[in-house]
């Protein structure tokens, strides 16, 4: 048939445990703190979830409800070769991207969301409150809650509530009830609604109101990104991967992908860390983010999670917990502090971070590219991983060297198309546009 495209796995083939890189790290994790916040948690997430949170064991078992929502939702993913892509920039890397766009919401949010949902609904919880930045998390816990049968209320960052509609209508048909934040519905949304009903919100903020949302006895909060057990569902996403590389007979040299609080990033690179720490594997890991919010090039200090200081504080690289951010398309890289976990390594060298410029009209021209030879369109923070890729195999170019350069395309832009036409003049390219010029 010629040329290899792709590398399948079978659902023989899905990992049976998650990854925890804990007991591996270099040094112990430092301890979140704030005696108060700490003690609230257990009565405002989700039992399980917690449990996991500090576990020093190196694998978790997955449940078989889990492995079968799994199932359910399309895993294993492919891991495909850019052949196109290699072509068209004439590089001798190797370059391959792992396909998380092909999710039943376009995201790899989906991989926590349902394992969080199961737990929850094992639990007797009835609801589950959320944040959501981009959408691509609040839309997953949306799905995740209509398979097990639990309601959801999500709180979205105002500014980017307002432009997508398309995914807010879907978390709507999900069941979910979605509202802007800052909201009137908290008592940390209200203070700043009525101050400016027009707040643009943070990540930050939406955080704080699903907290507070979350002391109804019946509901409990659900995390999308930082905390160690979203990382540790993600990890089935490097997991599968290290499978696909085995099957193609190859290695990746370097690993990419975008940042915001670290989900998608640490699930596909954090089983392959652990072979550089225990192995002396040699992978270079970039993390992409956005000159709006790099919090990677932070400092490295206790910050709490959320704007109105609900959370314990966690050791990370912080921006400052209450500092406002501009608004931009890719708005899931938009938070002020990265995973502890992460941030981590960051502090021992293995990760290092390019942030782009925060016009994102280069990211975005690195999309279309991307769109034009692979075929697939990514969700605005997908376009920073592929950017940072393509970066990479003209530095092969450069060099001549054939680099293996692996990276995670987390979601897909479908619903993103409005950001795509104004960060690139999309409709002023229409030939009856150039025709009455």
């Amino acid at each position: 048939m010629g040329e290899s495209y792709q590398i399948r796995l079978s659902t023989d083939d899905l990992p049976r445990k998650w990854y925890n890189i804990l007991p591996d790290l270099p040094e112990p994790l430092p301890p979140p703190i704030g005696d108060e916040q700490l003690q609230r948690l257990p009565e405002l997430m989700i039992g399980k979830c917690l449990e996991q949170e500090m576990s020093q064991e190196n694998w978790i078992d997955i449940p078989d409800g889990v492995l079968e929502l799994y199932e359910r939702a399309g895993r294993p993913r492919p891991l495909f070769r850019a052949r196109a892509l290699e072509r068209a920039i004439g590089t001798p890397a190797r370059m391959y991207y792992k396909s998380e766009f092909y999710s039943p919401t376009g995201s790899h949010k989906v991989n926590t969301a349902l394992a969080q949902a199961y737990y929850a609904k094992e639990q007797g919880i009835e609801r589950l409150t959320t944040e959501t930045g981009a959408g691509q998390w609040g839309t997953a816990l949306s799905y995740a809650c209509a398979m097990v049968g639990l309601k959801c209320t999500i709180y979205w960052v105002r500014a980017v509530y307002r432009w997508k509609k398309a995914r807010r209508n879907l978390m709507n048909l999900f069941g979910a009830q979605v509202f802007a934040s800052p909201s009137p519905n908290t008592k940390v949304g209200k203070e700043l609604y009525d101050k400016n009903p027009e707040h643009p919100g943070s990540l930050s903020i939406a955080i704080s109101e699903g907290l507070e949302d979350a002391q109804d006895p019946k509901a409990a909060y659900s995390l999308g990104s930082v905390l160690n057990h979203v990382l540790m569902h993600q990890t089935i996403i490097g997991l599968e991967t290290q499978k696909q590389f085995e099957k193609a007979g190859d290695y990746p040299d370097i690993m990419i992908s975008c940042l915001g609080g670290g989900s998608n990033f640490g699930g596909f690179v954090l089983p392959f860390v652990g072979e550089v720490l225990k192995k002396g594997k040699k992978i270079k890991f970039i993390a992409a983010q956005s000159k709006a919010a790099p919090n990677l090039q932070g400092e490295y200090k206790y910050d709490y999670a959320d704007h109105g200081e609900i959370t314990p504080q966690l050791k990370m690289y912080t921006l400052g917990h209450q500092t406002e951010f501009p608004p931009i398309r890719g708005d899931g890289l938009r938070y002020h502090g990265c995973s502890p976990i992460i941030s981590l390594l960051r502090k021992h060298g293995y990760i290092d971070t390019i942030a782009y410029p925060q016009d994102e009209k280069y990211v975005f021209e690195m999309a279309e590219l991307f769109t034009r030879t692979e075929g697939f369109l990514p969700a605005p923070e997908s376009a920073y991983s592929i950017a940072c890729a393509i970066d990479e195999a003209h530095r092969c170019k450069k060099t001549g060297e054939a680099k293996v350069i692996a990276f995670n395309v987390s979601g897909h832009g479908f619903m993103d198309m409005v950001g795509y036409d104004e960060v690139l003049g999309l409709s002023d390219r229409s030939p009856l546009r150039e025709m009455a010029k």
